[in-house]
């Protein structure tokens, strides 16, 4: 069972970033992987399926999804006016730095998925050109993943948290909020100066190779604003987020028995690196596994920001990163090429203030 396992980890890891089929077919992909976890680890089952399609978070999430994308496609013009209105008034660096931020801040109270909703349609009106969307996204996405843990209502890790912990509403808040809170402003400020770096240097070249290159370098923004989405790509994204959430309940219930056994027993600071593997499994899931009453207060902070840092890192990690990257059609490698450094810089930092500073 363990090596089996083992293997649908690394198929997972690997195959999204080496065929490129699978690469464009995620989501289906990883539900073929979680079928094949639940039957190596034997815990499929009927009950396990029933389970799955009665939690209201499928649900939940699958018509925000698609509600949402159906009002933006008929709002994309007020958005647009928005979005030139505001970066007239205003350089685009800070409103970049207040998009990050707000949405990161707020996604604790409106949930992470409204909150990566907003991001995707602010992000494709923006006059920015496809390689710094891409990059922005993902900031985006790590910001929105750590805020939206900060109440039980942002998203589901934190709802099962404070539910096996038993705690009040704000537990969240006072536990890793002296973390989370610095990081997304932290993130805001990077956005804000990734943008403000290639716009400067995207203008340099373009006075450098004269007034075609500005010619082209607009086109290729104006580009970047399409039409409206058809109604079929409105409803095929709700169905693809739909089978996403069935695919992380599946690799959930299917590495269970792994993480029962050989990973929440061991030491904190090794559970924050192990929990690396939330780059591509449910969070949720390994939070509800990994933490108990019993632990001190550095072992929980130790666990959480493993987690939620991690979480950024591929796109199968969190909820915002598979609906950002199939509105804004980003494809596995940009994102991993971007998410990785950071989410491991960000990990490196948090390991050495929780543990020695």
């Amino acid at each position: 069972m363990i090596i089996g396992l083992l293997i649908v980890l690394a198929l997972i890891f690997i195959l999204p970033f080496a065929i490129r089929t699978i690469e464009h077919n995620l989501e289906y992909f990883l539900l073929v992987m979680g079928i094949a976890a639940v039957i190596i680890s034997k815990t499929i089952s009927l009950d396990l399926f029933l389970h799955i399609f009665t939690n209201y978070l499928l649900y939940f999430i699958t018509a925000a999804v698609l509600i949402a994308g159906l009002i933006f496609r008929v709002s994309v013009k007020k958005i647009q006016q928005f979005v030139n209105f505001v970066t007239v008034k205003m350089p685009i660096e800070f409103f970049i730095f207040l998009l990050v931020v707000i949405l990161g801040l707020v996604s604790s109270l409106i949930t992470a998925i409204i909150a990566a909703l907003v991001l995707v349609e602010m992000i494709h009106v923006l006059p920015l050109n496809r390689n710094q969307k891409t990059t922005l996204t993902i900031i985006s996405c790590f910001s929105i993943g750590l805020g939206a843990a900060l109440t039980p209502i942002g998203e589901p890790l934190s709802t099962i948290v404070i539910s096996a912990l038993k705690a009040d509403f704000f537990y969240l808040l006072r536990a890793i909020g002296i973390y989370v809170i610095p990081c997304i402003v932290v993130l805001g400020l990077l956005g804000a100066f990734y943008i403000g770096r290639t716009n400067k240097k995207d203008k340099n070249t373009a006075n450098i190779e004269g007034n075609a290159e500005i010619n082209v370098g607009n086109a290729e923004i104006t580009e970047n604003k399409e039409e409206p989405e058809s109604l079929k790509d409105v409803f095929i994204r709700a169905l693809k987020i739909f089978l996403f959430v069935i695919a992380l309940e599946l690799l959930g219930a299917g590495f269970k028995p792994l993480i029962n056994t050989y990973v929440i027993h061991l030491d904190s600071r090794l559970l924050y690196w192990i929990n690396i593997c939330s780059a591509v499994l449910d969070n949720a899931t390994l939070a509800a596994a990994e933490i108990s009453p019993k632990m001190s207060l550095q072992q929980i902070q130790a666990i959480l920001m493993g987690l939620l840092l991690s979480g950024g890192m591929l796109i199968p990690g969190n909820i915002p990163n598979i609906i950002s990257a199939g509105k804004l059609q980003i494809k596995s490698r940009e994102w991993a090429k971007i998410g990785v450094p950071l989410g491991f810089t960000l990990l490196i930092i948090y390991f050495l203030v929780i543990f020695f500073i």
